[in-house]
């Protein structure tokens, strides 16, 4: 708690915004577009290994601070205070950190993956300052964030020889998938089953996150066979109609996340997550893909003279660098 009481006493207006906004680099959201952008325009293969190890990474993570049930800093001392703002997404237990493993999951995948040296660096500095802000925010300890981040760099590298090429990747994706889905089977049993009822906002959190990642495991199940057989969709396309990919495919994502809720809750009540959810993995994955293949037909000449502008200007000071 120390190192907490010394962000306490330096807070002031500016930390307090830089640190709130970096802190939602580990939020939901950050991580689902993230692998949106990197599976639908960048790479296939590393968007699968992205997606597969945060999944992994939030059953961990998920299941750790069920069994461990350690509570959050204000709760162990009712003097502390916290950045208010914060408060809202801190929920379940404090140990291990879920913003911080999905960050240093997305970037560290990302680092991994990159051959710049100074991206690299860009993606550990930012990992880095969403496990500081997790402290400065006052909603997560020093342990919670090094655990986190320990869990995180295990799996990604315990998974990373299986994604390195395009044959181990097909090796064992199928097995993956079924260990992932699992595992999330197994979680939802723990958290769902064989935890006591209660009304305690920590074990509710827990049994949310369940439904959650058994949604997304169930749809992710699917995707890959379909993708691989039937799909077989490409990275490649132009700037503008990746631009239109990533826009409308996460509104369309973000519609189905939020207004798909209100039916599906009528309809099944608390249990409308893992159908939700798998809905989200079934059309990121699969459906959104399929039409790809009309979306890349699509071509305007002046865009493309613009791009091709834009790169011809990087090329040149590319080499102008290189001969100085």
């Amino acid at each position: 708690m120390q190192i907490l009481y010394f962000f306490e006493k330096i807070r002031n207006p500016i930390f307090d915004f830089f640190f709130s906004t970096i802190t939602y680099l580990g939020d939901e959201l950050a991580l689902m577009l993230i692998a949106i952008i990197l599976f639908w325009c960048v790479n296939k293969r590393s968007g699968y290994y992205m997606l597969v190890s945060g999944f992994f990474g939030i059953i961990v993570n998920q299941v750790m601070k069920l069994a461990c049930k350690v509570p959050r800093p204000w709760v162990k001392d009712p003097s502390f205070t916290i950045v208010e703002s914060a408060r809202e997404a801190a929920t379940g237990y404090s140990f291990p950190s879920g913003h911080t493993q999905n960050a240093v999951t997305v970037f560290g995948s990302l680092l991994l993956i990159g051959k710049k040296r100074w991206f690299k660096i860009t993606c550990a500095v930012i990992a880095t300052l969403v496990g500081v802000s997790r402290m400065y925010l006052g909603v997560h300890t020093f342990w919670d964030v090094i655990a986190a981040a320990g869990c995180a760099v295990v799996i990604l590298l315990l998974l990373e020889d299986l994604f390195k090429t395009e044959e181990a990747f097909h090796k064992w994706m199928p097995y993956l998938s079924v260990a992932l889905t699992l595992g999330s089977i197994g979680f939802f049993l723990y958290a769902c089953v064989f935890t006591p009822d209660s009304v305690d906002a920590n074990v509710i959190s827990a049994r949310k996150n369940s439904m959650t990642l058994l949604g997304c495991s169930a749809g992710l199940l699917l995707v890959y066979p379909l993708d691989r057989f039937v799909i077989k969709f490409e990275n490649k396309s132009s700037w503008y109609c990746h631009v239109i990919k990533v826009v409308l495919g996460f509104v369309i994502v973000l519609l189905i996340k939020e207004l798909v809720k209100i039916p599906l809750t009528a309809l099944l009540g608390q249990y409308e997550r893992p159908v939700r959810y798998f809905l989200i993995i079934a059309f990121g994955g699969a459906l959104w893909p399929y039409m790809f293949r009309f979306i890349n037909k699509i071509k305007i000449p002046a865009l493309d003279r613009f791009g091709e502008k834009v790169k011809g200007f990087f090329t040149k000071k590319e080499k102008k660098s290189k001969k100085a």
